[in-house]
């Protein structure tokens, strides 16, 4: 078991930055895939970004360039820095460990956070 809690979330001006924060209550060196999703109102979750132990990292289309995952495995934390945020950005970001399955990266997950808000807006 792992619990995951999400943190730095928050209002920010078109063209800003914000670093998101994922802490894990154990180890993480021992679990390969790690993600940050997110969740617009209206809308199904979505894969941002995902990570594996052994450094590998995926990135949706439309974070390319903009967004950056990394894993502390010292500090139990993955992370997600986000710079050039657009309105449409605006979601609920989730944290999840353990992907699994055929896919890469993968469509399923053990465990998920509880999310934390972001907001773009002028």
């Amino acid at each position: 078991q792992v619990q995951l809690v999400e943190s730095g979330g928050g209002l920010v001006q078109p063209g800003g930055s914000l670093r998101l924060s994922c802490a894990a209550s154990r180890s993480i060196a021992t679990i390969n895939v790690m993600a940050w999703y997110r969740q617009a109102p209206g809308k199904q979750r979505e894969l941002v970004a995902a990570t594996t132990s052994g450094g590998a990292t995926n990135y949706a289309d439309f974070v390319k360039g903009r967004f950056t995952i990394s894993r502390d495995n010292a500090k139990n934390t993955v992370n997600l820095q986000m710079n050039s945020l657009k309105p449409e950005d605006t979601a609920v970001y989730y944290c999840s460990a353990g992907g699994f399955g055929t896919s890469w990266p993968p469509k399923q997950y053990d465990y998920w956070g509880q999310g934390t808000q972001v907001t773009v807006s002028p």
